[in-house]
């Protein structure tokens, strides 16, 4: 069966150069193919004009979607859990913090190579391998007695989630032609992503309700069910070439600058406790970072080929994935702590006034590949902006008495813009990079908004103490430091948008005579996606 008809593809004839009827070869993943094809005798071949997917395709992914939707809720209901577990153990609130920014430490750290080991090493070994370590680092976490315990189990389970999310994505983009089918996978996942993100606050709400040891025991089981059907729904691949050696001192500086980089920005939050630590954090990572720089340029086999951070729809992509999933957890961050601490909202209430936020889980995969496939990638990420823009200026003026009503045209408008921006930087981070890098590059993706989550839950508290110190500690004074803090996500998703609508007039300037017009592809040379910069 040729993998076209596998995917459910409609089929009518085209024509291309090829020297003979181009024999489809199937790639590791058993749903691609790709034509061998050069100058010479025109022929009829078909071409897919459908992006229907068939049952063996959406099965694979909602696989892999699993796990994404498994590292959104397990992080969404610890953080749910956090107090109960403070309470239980009887942990400092230094501690405390430690348990959730562990895991930052361990995704942020290890996910550039955590991306590239899947190049090198295989999507499929490291995807299976590393969903088991998160299983059972997540059941540890759940008979941990002493607060070390859990912050090693978190940060092992950071780890993995960074070695398993950047496998798990490179499946899908090797496994999917690019252009609509693949654009529509990916749509798929970043909605799954938010939908576990949003789904755990109510369901950690509700598991702390019986015991916070059920928000690690719950991960265990939908871990293992994924795992389950993962052994008999991914393909087996070949192993894939490599020439030399593996390439340890990049392996290693790499992983300590981004170490060092995140532990930086995570010793924001306690900035009132002097600059030092950071300060060192940041120096020594960048120091190691050129380090890695210099490694990668001598080295007969590097990790990362520096070429690749040259690519500059990647890079801005990149950036602005950093920027908007900064600001969405900044803002989050600060609402959850307005609506309990200045409103005395319970968690499970504060989680279900949230939950509308995840609209975004419905709207990604329906929605926003239509407006791709119409606009392109630049101009939807663009609007996603725009409108975060928007929703995050609506909420400023919050007040002490604000009815849910009040909020909710910000918290909806908020979902929306997550759904038009997300997606789309995750198709603009992965078009027209090789198969052999697509690991890296949703590595490169993944880091981005590990450090993007870190920099605006950082930036934000740092405003917030810097605003409140010194006051009378009254509601009056805690919503203006709000109100302040508020103004971080503003600042960063309007960064967002100048970066993006450079990047959109920049193609703007490169394009053909007729916008959007496909001009004619030579023989051999692959075909790209309108709009794919960001």
């Amino acid at each position: 069966m040729l993998a076209h008809d596998l995917l459910g593809y409609k089929r009518e004839p085209t024509l291309l150069f090829v020297t003979a009827p181009a024999p489809y070869r199937s790639t590791p993943s058993g749903l691609r193919s790709i034509p061998d094809h050069d100058k010479g005798t025109p022929v009829s071949v078909a071409a897919p004009i459908a992006p229907a997917l068939s049952a063996r395709a959406w099965a694979l992914l909602l696989v892999l979607c699993g796990t994404i939707f498994l590292e959104g809720i397990d992080v969404a209901m610890l953080a749910v859990a956090v107090p109960s577990i403070r309470a239980d153990l009887d942990l400092s609130t230094g501690t405390a913090a430690w348990v959730m920014s562990a895991y930052v430490l361990g995704y942020a750290g290890f996910t550039l190579l955590g991306g590239r080991a899947a190049d090198l090493l295989g999507r499929r070994r490291m995807f299976l391998v590393w969903l088991t370590v998160f299983l059972l680092f997540s059941g540890l976490g759940g008979l941990a007695t002493e607060g070390w315990m859990l912050i090693v189990a978190r940060f092992v389970t950071g780890v993995a989630a960074a070695f398993m999310t950047p496998a798990a994505m490179s499946l899908i983009t090797t496994s999917y032609e690019e252009g609509p089918q693949r654009n529509k996978a990916l749509l798929v996942f970043a909605g799954t992503a938010a939908g576990g993100f949003s789904l755990g606050l109510v369901i950690g709400g509700l598991l702390t309700q019986l015991g916070w040891r059920w928000v690690f025991f719950a991960p265990v089981l939908l871990a293992a069910g994924i795992l389950l059907a993962a052994v008999r729904t991914v393909p087996v691949e070949a192993r894939p070439e490599r020439t030399g050696g593996f390439d340890l001192p990049g392996a290693a500086t790499a992983a300590g600058a981004m170490l060092l980089l995140a532990f930086g920005i995570v010793r924001l939050e306690h900035a009132a406790e002097g600059w030092a630590l950071p300060a060192g954090a940041f120096a020594a990572g960048l120091l190691l970072a050129g380090l890695f720089v210099l490694i990668e340029r001598r080295a007969s086999a590097p990790l990362v080929r520096l070429a690749m951070l040259r690519r500059a729809s990647m890079i801005r992509a990149d950036l602005g994935a950093l920027l908007f999933v900064g600001s969405f957890f900044g803002f989050q961050f600060v609402v959850t702590l307005y609506l309990q601490e200045l409103r005395g909202w319970s968690s499970l209430q504060t989680a279900l006034a949230l939950v509308v936020m995840g609209a975004d889980a419905v709207l990604a995969p329906t929605l926003t590949p239509r407006l791709v496939n119409r606009f392109g990638n630049a101009r939807v990420v663009l609007g996603g902006f725009v409108l975060a823009i928007a929703s995050y200026g609506l909420f400023l003026p919050i007040g002490l008495d604000w009815t849910y009503l009040a909020m909710f045209p910000t918290l909806i408008l908020t979902g929306t813009a997550f759904a038009l921006a997300y997606g789309p930087l995750s198709i603009a981070a992965t078009d027209d990079v090789p198969d052999a890098e697509q690991g890296l590059a949703g590595g490169l993706l993944h880091t981005s908004t590990q450090f993007g989550s870190a920099v605006g839950i950082s930036a934000v508290t740092a405003v917030y103490g810097a605003v409140s110190a010194g006051t009378d500690g009254s509601a009056a004074a805690t919503l203006t430091a709000f109100r302040a803090a508020l103004v971080v996500p503003v600042v960063m998703v309007v960064l967002g948008a100048l970066i993006t609508a450079y990047g959109l007039r920049t193609e703007r300037r490169t394009a053909g005579p007729a916008d959007g017009a496909t001009a004619p592809v030579p023989a051999g040379e692959p075909r790209t996606t309108a709009g794919a910069g960001a």
